[in-house]
């Protein structure tokens, strides 16, 4: 791009954070604004971002305030007559949102895009992990902080791939032009945006459509998507026990893992998951058969999903106490119905006959609107519940809508609506065994009390 000066609207947000890194990467001006500090922040302060935390246009650099010379890119979250937004756009700078950079971006590349309702930040970091330990190598920007590398972004300067987290929130995964698509899942969300499954679906649809010929789609099987591939354009299904991916020989004890990947070219003995959760296998066989199609060896596969940490939020363990009571705390970013019934069975799987307590901030009030009943069905897999409020992002409040639509129908008897700081107090208060924390909003600021509390008990 010609700018030299990049200006982000948004700034904190783990998709933002990974077009500043590239940016700064290219030898560019980077600066931005964002709501509040956080870890992620202070991460991008140090390595480079320049970085306020009030709206006030007087705030903004003077090497950012020419529009010759700066672009300003700003997340799809942010209000349309948002004040910065509105100041850039009255002098003449050009304002994109952050779908089309990327999609710009990749452009340039071969792209691997990892669609789905759910799963596709962990599809797309185990895919970045493979192509990275490869010598072929990646750009990748991803929506969730990799333990490996302590970053969202990996850069490349000689490998023609790039691994890209797709979203489908705004439809901003209609910017990209995939080489390799994966779509992992297609269970309604975003109904806000999409208004009804059936164009939810279509939204999946038209992102089928734009895999350039010569390339392929990888879909789970028994999906109520109908793609549409352009000609020349392979398509292949995976599950964990079906499709032209698929696991056999699965493996699990004494904390391990362990399953043989068939293709449709061999089978690869001995892959073991480097986090031994059981939705992981799904995970990784999506992963893997991205980078099959792109020839990533069977030996560089095997290793590095064996040495793969997991991105953080995505079933993070933050307390693991030895022995049959130890006490543990589990952490996922789980906010959907599907995604908290799949996290809180593979815990089950994990430590049976012990007791599951699920904390869960429900996001978005539309969601929670729209799901309720799913919501409920879900967490009541557990066998404690407490709720926090809802946690807003973008939205205004809904009038009737708050945690107590979930809670009430929860079907375990010990269930509970605490706030964030009754929750605190709580905790030492409580019998707690295995402790699950779930929700997409910003629940993981409570993470450290939490586990300095479990442990202390």
């Amino acid at each position: 791009m010609e700018f030299n000066s990049i200006y982000f609207i948004g700034a904190g947000g783990i998709g933002m954070a990974a077009l500043e890194r590239y940016f700064l990467a290219q030898g560019k001006n980077v600066a931005g604004y964002d709501r509040t500090p956080s870890e992620l922040t202070q991460s991008l302060e140090s390595e480079g971002v320049q970085l306020t935390f009030d709206p006030d246009p007087e705030l903004i650099p003077e090497n950012f305030r020419n529009p010759k010379s700066t672009l300003v890119v700003y997340t799809a979250a942010m209000p349309d007559d948002f004040v910065l937004l509105r100041w850039f756009r009255e002098r003449g700078f050009e304002v994109v949102k952050r779908a089309r950079v990327l999609g710009i971006i990749t452009r340039q590349s071969k792209g691997l895009c990892f669609a789905g309702t759910h799963g596709k930040t962990t599809t797309s970091s185990m895919a970045a992990h493979i192509l990275h330990s490869a010598p072929v190598g990646c750009n990748a920007f991803l929506g969730g902080v990799l333990r490996n590398y302590g970053s969202n972004f990996l850069l490349s300067t000689t490998s023609p791939y790039s691994v890209i987290e797709a979203d489908e929130f705004d439809r901003s995964f209609h910017q990209l032009s995939p080489y390799i698509a994966v779509v992992t899942s297609t269970d309604p969300d975003h109904l806000d945006i999409y208004g009804n499954e059936q164009n939810y679906l279509e939204g999946f649809a038209h992102f089928t459509s734009l895999i350039t010929p010569g390339g392929a789609l990888v879909m789970h099987t028994g999906l109520k998507l109908k793609p549409r591939l352009a000609d020349g354009v392979r398509l292949y299904t995976y599950s964990r026990d079906a499709g032209d991916f698929h696991a056999e020989r699965i493996r699990m004890g004494g904390g391990e893992i362990v399953f043989d990947l068939v293709t449709p070219w061999e089978t690869i003995s001995d892959i073991s998951l480097g986090v031994p959760v059981e939705i992981n296998i799904e995970n990784a066989i999506a992963a893997m058969a991205a980078c099959r199609l792109v020839d990533a060896p069977a030996d560089v596969m095997r290793q590095a999903i064996a040495s793969f940490q997991g991105p953080k939020r995505r079933f993070e363990f933050w307390v693991k106490q030895p022995g049959n009571n130890g006490k543990v705390m589990v952490d996922d970013y789980a906010h959907h119905p599907q995604e908290l019934a799949a996290s809180i069975s593979s815990v089950r799987a994990l430590y049976p006959g012990r007791k599951i307590t699920a904390i869960f901030q429900p996001h978005l009030y539309t969601r929670t609107r729209d799901f309720a009943p799913e919501f409920a069905a879900a967490l009541s897999l557990a066998d404690k519940v407490i709720l926090l409020p809802i946690y807003p992002a973008r939205e205004l409040p809904i009038e009737g809508v708050d945690s107590q639509l979930i809670l009430k129908d929860i079907t375990v008897a010990d269930k509970a609506f605490y706030s964030k700081q009754q929750l605190l107090e709580m905790i030492p208060k409580l019998d707690l065994d295995i402790v699950m924390t779930l929700g997409a909003g910003d629940i993981d600021r409570l993470l450290p009390d939490i586990a300095r509390l479990l442990q202390h008990k």
